[in-house]
């Protein structure tokens, strides 16, 4: 679909149930407010599927759009979810339900009726604006739910998907109202005792691999917890790795469960593909930025994934 036709398409629906993804970050959660509050500002009904796992960080830029526990929806929309098997497990049910998904990572599955997915894009929340443009004004609610997307999807601006047309989304946001310098300050910069501890953890037990370009730390749920760490002080510390001057590839490995229920983060340096390394584990993502689920051990997971990346670091792995 393009803009216009996926504008259309909502025009001429409603009763619309929003889904985001397991895990979820500010770009999911952030596209699905603002596209739930655009379409009630039409005079729609739309709701966003409550997520068990959204975190304290987020959870006020969405609780009050929640689906009431009766809610029969028409039509059910997912945004930033490239896979069926990334819906949170009590979405499962409206899997194949789904009528539309809007997305932008080129792993997307394409398994929806309708589709709207743009991998140029650096974040869902870039569509979802351009979407929102084509359908109405922009409120400063929605201003601010699109800002935690476009913002927390690029770093703050800072990783190479952030293009012009990102700067260009994230001027008109300001414009729109959205509190640029407080939303910067409590999503990127505020950080917790509990925070401070576990990057402390991960600097000491990263390992370096290939000549200093690859670094690879495992994070432990008994790591976590003699930081005293919750989700989320967790959030987008896969972005540590790769952050160390030299580093070209940087993975976290990260117990969830239990010891055999790991998620591997995936973040590299232009010249790398985050994405063609998660492919080789039935992952995806985007160049800069990709990951995979995996049962099994960690140690086990950091050697396989060791070994992998000689395909993209050639030289010694030492």
């Amino acid at each position: 679909m393009t803009l216009s036709e996926c504008a259309a398409w909502l025009r001429a629906r409603d009763n619309f149930l929003i889904i985001t993804h397991r895990r979820p970050d500010g770009d999911t959660l952030g596209s699905a407010a603002a596209l739930a509050r655009a379409l009630q500002s039409l005079g729609k009904t739309a709701y966003v599927l409550e997520n068990p796992e959204t975190t304290p960080r987020y959870l006020p830029f969405v609780r009050e759009l929640h689906a009431p526990d009766d809610y029969a929806p028409d039509f059910v929309i997912s945004v930033d979810i490239a896979a069926l098997d990334l819906f949170p497990q009590n979405a499962n049910i409206y899997r194949s339900r789904v009528a539309l998904c809007i997305d932008h990572h080129p792993s997307n599955s394409l398994y929806s009726k309708d589709a709207l997915v743009d991998h140029t894009r650096a974040a869902c929340g870039e569509l979802i604006f351009e979407l929102i443009s084509l359908l109405g004004d922009l409120d400063v609610a929605t201003a601010t739910a699109l800002y935690v997307a476009v913002s927390t999807d690029t770093g703050c601006f800072s990783y190479d998907n952030t293009t012009a047309n990102t700067f260009y989304v994230a001027s008109k946001l300001a414009e729109a109202g959205a509190p640029v310098a407080e939303l910067n300050r409590v999503l990127f910069r505020a950080k917790s005792r509990g925070r401070i501890a576990i990057e402390g953890v991960i600097c000491s037990q990263m390992e370096f691999f290939y000549g200093n370009r690859a670094a690879v730390v495992i994070i432990t749920n008994e790591m976590t917890q003699r930081a005293g760490a919750d989700e989320d002080d967790l959030d987008n510390v896969a972005a540590i790795p790769v952050s160390v001057a030299g580093v070209e590839v940087g993975v976290t490995i990260r117990e969830l469960a239990g010891p055999f229920d790991c998620k591997v983060s995936v973040r590299s340096a232009p010249g790398v593909n985050s994405n063609d390394v998660c492919a080789r584990f039935g992952g995806g993502g985007h160049s800069a930025a990709a990951g995979f689920a995996r049962h099994e051990a960690a140690e086990k997971i950091k050697d396989r994934i060791v070994a992998v990346l000689a395909d993209f670091l050639p030289g010694d792995p030492a």
